[in-house]
């Protein structure tokens, strides 16, 4: 079994040595035990430990010696200092000079074994935010796309391939995923970049007037039609429009867009001119419209000419990895040129938490967090209290049919074919293809 982390324990009484010892090792990690902190120091010279216990009364060099060493040789270490009952200023002193915890004697093992966990989560914690720093330090961000996510990396890649072609383009994704940014990612890459790129709410507009606000009107048209006005289409013209919730468009809006789609052409309302323009269209929804479909919300041959190519944006909780990237390329985004870090505590909640409202909400959270942050630092209580109650345990667990999907998922990802991950999971081919099929996978 691969250790967990490395320890180094230093005490000069052997038994609390011995036993120290003995217990981390029990749980996996490799530990180096020395009775003389002049060994410890030697050691520290050639060698770097992720966590290190230090007795504070020791001789020849007490503990807090040790500590300002251990800093010097290894900065990246998790150093907690051991005191005796009635050593408490002193261990106050031993934070300041950089320990990052005290444990007070006597403790018994349960004790030790929680703080432990508690400390070394946080250790790695930390090592996890210093090495997203410098990969976001070393990385050229093109667009506010930031992510590892290997999915979410291929349908970037796909967007790169059709930008300069004129296919029309389905994003579908949940609020906040990113769907508008994408669609100015894909223009920003294509050959229409210096044309217009007109953005439309489908949603955002009464179903009365949609239609003259996407194709125009004549003088007359409808009550309130003072003049003639072009639509959105035509002000596109060379460029792109943005389609945002398309699976809002009423039926007789569907229409007009569908024969637009097929020929490039329309007419104003309340006009028998016949128009045509050069417009690439890009639709983007929150909904499956291959459901709106089976719900005849949505028409067929509409769908299937607005789905040249499709792109699905993943939720954030399916992005586990890209929490604390973002995190910190939002900090450096709002930061007004201030350093700010996030707390080890606030951290653990940011990611933990499920983000409903996705890498939108993130940004808010942390924009708000940057502005609270005076003293440098976002702590928990500058978190919505949504994100606070992951701490009490009343958010952030996943569901058993949420749990089923992610492992489905990671399972497809390495198997080879359907018979393969069916094998891995233990499961029938045809069961597999039926949950594949339910969770859109």
């Amino acid at each position: 079994m691969t250790p967990r982390g490395s320890i180094l324990v230093v005490d000069d009484e052997p038994n609390i040595l011995k036993t120290l010892k003995i217990y981390l090792e029990s749980v996996n990690f490799t530990v180096d035990a020395f009775s003389n902190p002049i060994d410890a120091s030697i050691i520290l010279n050639d060698k770097e430990y992720d966590i290190a216990y230090f007795d504070l009364k020791m001789a020849p060099i007490d503990g807090m010696q040790l500590l300002k060493e251990c800093k010097q040789k290894s900065p990246n270490t998790t150093v907690v200092i051991i005191t005796a009952h009635g050593s408490i200023e002193s261990a106050v002193d031993a934070i300041k000079n950089g320990a990052e915890d005290f444990l007070q004697k006597p403790f018994n093992m349960q004790e030790f074994k929680l703080f432990t966990e508690r400390v070394y989560e946080h250790h790695k914690l930390k090592k996890e935010v210093r090495l997203l720093r410098s990969q976001l330090a070393e990385t050229k961000i093109e667009s506010e796309f930031v992510t590892r996510n290997p999915a979410v990396l291929k349908q970037l890649d796909i967007a790169r391939q059709i930008a300069d072609s004129s296919l029309s383009v389905l994003i579908e994704g949940e609020s906040g995923t990113g769907k508008e940014m994408l669609a100015q990612f894909i223009h920003n890459l294509s050959n229409r970049r210096t044309k217009p790129f007109i953005k439309v709410s489908c949603a955002a507009i009464p179903e009365t007037l949609l239609e003259s606000e996407l194709f125009g009107h004549v003088k007359g048209a409808y009550t309130g039609a003072i003049k003639d006005r072009e639509g959105r289409f035509q002000a596109a013209d060379g460029g792109a429009i943005l389609l945002d919730e398309v699976g809002e468009l009423p039926q007789s809006v569907q229409v007009k867009l569908l024969r637009f789609l097929q020929n490039k052409e329309f007419e104003r309302v309340g006009e028998n001119v016949t128009r045509k323009v050069d417009v690439r269209v890009i639709a983007a929804t929150n909904r499956k419209l291959s459901v709106a479909i089976q719900e005849g919300t949505i028409r067929e041959d509409l769908y299937y000419r607005l789905n040249a190519v499709r792109i699905e944006l993943l939720p954030l909780r399916e992005r586990p990895e890209d929490v604390l990237i973002l995190i910190q390329h939002f900090i450096k985004k709002h930061n007004q040129g201030k350093n700010i870090e996030v707390s080890s505590e606030a951290l653990k909640l940011l990611t933990t938490y499920r983000w409903p409202g996705n890498i939108r909400e993130l940004e808010n959270v942390i924009e708000r967090g940057v502005v609270f942050a005076r003293d440098g630092v976002i702590k928990t209580e500058y978190l919505p209290d949504e994100i606070q109650k992951v701490a009490e345990g009343k958010t952030g667990i996943l569901s058993i049919e949420e749990m089923e999907k992610l492992h489905i998922k990671r399972v497809l990802g390495v198997a080879n074919d359907l018979e393969e991950a069916a094998l891995l999971l233990n499961i029938d081919p045809a069961t597999l293809w039926r949950k594949r099929k339910k969770y859109n996978l």
